[in-house]
């Protein structure tokens, strides 16, 4: 299963990139997190269902000086891109 995310908030500049990645590798979960330009945080994320469900709350909760606004979870086909987990510049 695959998982497009955005989410907004005080998001940028809080270590929210990092807090994903570690997240994301504990669980098993392969994809990116990236910083736009429209002060969101976007985030694709491949793995099991019940995995992905995991990273999606701690998501919404973000690292200790975030604010998340909202989230906005879109599902799409797995396409196995991805060998790890990263952050995009």
């Amino acid at each position: 299963m695959r998982l497009f995310v955005l989410i907004s908030g005080k998001v940028q500049g809080v270590g929210f990139r990092n807090f994903t990645q570690m997240n994301a590798k504990q669980l098993g979960i392969n994809g990116y997190a990236k910083n736009l330009p429209n002060g969101k945080v976007e985030v694709i994320a491949e793995g099991d269902k019940s995995k992905l469900d995991a990273l999606v709350a701690l998501l919404k909760k973000g690292p200790r000086f975030a604010r998340v606004d909202s989230l906005d979870v879109d599902e799409r086909p797995f396409t196995g891109e991805y060998k790890t987990f990263g952050i995009r510049y």
